[in-house]
């Protein structure tokens, strides 16, 4: 009885504290002048805690089942959050550094540098999910991103190591049209960078296989209870629930989904997906070259 009553507890307060527990260790992070190293603790606690959470308290029992894509989704996970990331919002390589500066600096563009930064977050937030939204809808709708998206919903389990299983020109896409609203904005880095935190843990927080309890959080943020729906090979279903981090766009666009029943254990796609990461990432192209050819004909 003891056991049960403390899982329930835990289902409950995990999901609201867990992700305050990471936004605390964050800002410390701010505050010491090291946000980077401030996030990177913040997500291995994340990860660690969901790790055993998952075993202790499994949503779904099968998914424990191992599908032997641990190795392809961590190379997934370094090619597209890990790699494109860095080039797009980290990196001056591409000239973005030059673009993005300190709210102590000079900026440009309509944003308001002035303000409190949690109220500049917040409006980073909400901003840059009307672009994610549409990246990740888009994704859906149009067959030739479909091919490269299908590669996230290809999974037959959810669970933290899948995460950041996302073909990289999948994730490009998606950062390319969340993060240009604020750059035409004149957002500063440290808004840029809350975005890019709160959004992977979210995102670890959401694909985790843990029995967790929402009630109205459901209502305002993307929380596994949503995103087991959008992993329904049942388009009724699947096709719903597109927001990242909180889902003030789904309910404006009539896509939000939640009915009161438990969302189905059999996920993935129609289509059939090779096992291996190289073959994962040449599987869209060659959908799109298949198809051309037969258009050709």
């Amino acid at each position: 009885m003891e056991s049960i009553d403390i899982k329930h507890t835990l289902s409950w307060v995990a999901w609201p504290f867990l992700l305050c527990l990471c936004v605390v260790i964050t800002h410390f992070g701010f505050v010491a002048g090291h946000p980077i190293i401030g996030f990177n603790i913040a997500y291995l606690t994340l990860a660690l805690s969901l790790f055993f959470l998952e075993k202790y308290m499994p949503h779904e029992k099968k998914w424990l089942e191992n599908d032997h894509q641990t190795f392809a989704n961590i190379a997934h996970t370094l090619t597209s959050k890990g790699v494109v990331q860095g080039l797009m919002i980290f990196g001056g390589v591409v000239g973005v550094s030059a673009i993005i500066t300190s709210m102590t600096s000079d900026g440009f563009g309509l944003w308001p540098r002035d303000w409190p930064l949690i109220i500049q977050v917040i409006m980073g937030v909400t901003l840059a999910e009307f672009g994610l939204y549409w990246a990740h809808r888009l994704s859906h709708e149009y067959y030739p991103l479909w091919r490269f998206h299908a590669v996230h919903h290809s999974v037959t389990r959810l669970w933290i190591i899948n995460t950041g299983r996302f073909h990289f020109i999948d994730s490009l896409f998606s950062i390319v049209l969340g993060v240009s609203i604020l750059l035409i904005l004149g957002a500063p880095m440290e808004v840029i960078t809350w975005l890019s935190a709160l959004t992977a843990f979210i995102g670890m927080l959401t694909h985790c296989n843990v029995t967790m309890r929402f009630g109205w959080i459901s209502y305002v943020f993307n929380t596994p209870e949503l995103h087991r729906w959008h992993h329904s090979r049942d388009l009724r279903e699947g096709n719903k629930n597109y927001c990242e981090n909180i889902m003030l766009w789904d309910h404006v666009f009539g896509t939000w989904f939640n009915e009161k029943r438990r969302p189905p254990v059999d996920i993935g796609i129609a289509e059939s997906m090779p096992p291996t990461f190289i073959a994962q990432l040449a599987w869209p192209f060659k959908g799109l070259i298949r198809k051309r050819k037969k258009k050709a004909l």
